[in-house]
């Protein structure tokens, strides 16, 4: 799973017509900024450590290399951060995990267009030519996988609800390969889906309100292991006994724990690890200190995580 899966044909391409364009000297430091997510719920939570391990890690071993981790609480405080690593830390790479896609494509561009080398992971932008490289996990596995799960669990019939994340490209990636499983099963249909913003307070409320008018449901799309918390709350709370199955995905420790245990309504999850921004700060940092870029996009894949190799997937000691 930790395996990178890098796009075919992509090749490391040397940057500068005489060879020492843009190549890092010894005496000149690769300054890279990470702008990223604070940790609202376990996945940025999980998204935080890694890049700060990232950073411990790589100025340890590359002494030309700085850099500065940046977190922030939503889109407009990303946007100034932006600013400042480009005007006051002088970065020349960044490495930028956007709150939401479409309003932070316009200052991500920005921030390209004044010659610093940018990396969009997992949440892309809107405009791909604001970017020099993509690195994120399968989302298109992330949806297909649980919905191929769903239609074999209930044996091609029910009655579905699902909650979404925050509009991004991810999201929909997700979601148009969930929905189009689900078209080749007639006898499936979806009640409803609403965005919880990949938050059990959300996810909660969400459910609660499923819950409130939908008098049957057979299972439950969470698409989120922090929003399946919150969904489990809300049906334990209202006593319901009709919904089989909820399933999350992310695989975090908590919801692998419950497929290994064989909780009543956690029996497989999906697999989406954070450490894709330590992979995408350790490949874009190493290749600007050799004057190098990246693939133009780097595919992390997602697996289905069962009782049967949950094992593989479970790390008590991480964060997430």
């Amino acid at each position: 799973m930790k395996q990178v899966i890098r796009a075919v044909g992509a090749g490391m391409l040397a940057l500068g017509i005489l060879g020492t364009a843009n190549i890092a000297r010894a005496d000149e430091k690769v300054i890279l900024g990470v702008a990223i997510p604070t940790a609202d719920h376990g996945f940025t939570g999980g998204i935080v450590w890694w890049a700060n391990k990232a950073k411990t890690d790589l100025e340890k071993a590359h002494p030309d290399l700085k850099v500065i981790v940046k977190t922030a609480a939503g889109a407009p405080e990303q946007a100034n951060q932006l600013q400042d690593l480009v005007t006051v830390n002088k970065i020349n790479a960044l490495v930028i995990f956007p709150f939401e896609s479409a309003s932070l494509t316009q200052p991500v561009a920005q921030v390209k267009k004044k010659g610093v080398y940018v990396t969009v992971v997992d949440r892309g932008l809107t405009d791909t030519s604001a970017q020099d490289a993509y690195v994120a996990g399968d989302n298109t596995a992330f949806g297909k996988i649980p919905a191929e799960y769903l239609a074999k669990a209930l044996d091609g019939k029910g009655d579905i609800v699902a909650l979404r994340g925050i509009p991004t490209t991810l999201d929909n990636e997700r979601w148009t390969a969930f929905t189009g499983v689900l078209k080749a099963y007639p006898n499936i249909k979806i009640l409803d889906a609403k965005y919880a913003n990949w938050n059990r307070d959300d996810a909660f409320k969400v459910m609660q309100d499923y819950l409130t008018r939908f008098k049957h449901i057979d299972a439950v799309w969470a698409a989120d292991d922090d929003m399946a918390v919150g969904v489990i709350k809300a049906i334990e709370q209202a006593k319901r006994t009709d919904i089989k199955i909820v399933f999350g995905g992310a695989g975090s420790k908590g919801m692998v724990k419950n497929v290994m245990d064989g909780a009543p309504m956690i029996k497989a999850d999906v697999s989406y690890s954070p450490k894709f921004i330590y992979d995408a700060i350790k490949l874009t940092a190493e290749a600007r200190l050799k004057g190098e870029k990246l693939p133009a996009t780097t595919i992390i894949p997602s697996v289905l995580i069962t009782k049967e190799n949950a094992q593989q997937f479970y790390f008590p000691d991480s964060p997430f």
